[in-house]
């Protein structure tokens, strides 16, 4: 497999883990440090079942590792960039805010300038 079609694959396959909201906010919790399971559910406001879903998933992709302590489990990001990482990913969301506000203030403005204006009322 050529070098670019691996390296594409792999990124969409990283791309893909963020691709659900609870996940995200993982990372975002783990980037203070180690959390365990009931940390993270109470964070997210989910289920225990849930939270545990999301990091297995995660931590199939290397995403966050596991360790243990007594009967717990503590949870915490493999590589802590990828919390600097997801939060650039807000820049984005910014830049796509910002040309919807343009197009509000735009759609507005023509909405002033096509009113019709009143005319005499008819008594």
């Amino acid at each position: 497999m050529p070098h670019r079609q691996l390296v594409a694959k792999e990124l969409g396959q990283l791309f893909a883990v963020f691709s659900h909201p609870d996940r995200i906010r993982i990372v975002e919790e783990l980037r203070g440090g180690e959390r365990d399971v009931n940390a993270l559910q109470a964070a997210l406001s989910t289920t225990h079942s849930r939270a545990s879903q999301n990091l297995a998933i995660l931590r199939a992709h290397r995403l966050v590792s596991e360790r243990r302590e007594g009967r717990h489990v503590y949870y915490r990001l493999v590589n802590p960039d990828m919390a600097r990482w997801v939060l650039e990913g807000l820049r984005f969301i910014e830049a796509d805010l910002e040309h919807e506000q343009r197009r509000r203030s735009a759609i507005e403005e023509v909405r002033q300038l096509w009113q019709p204006e009143p005319g005499p009322s008819s008594s």
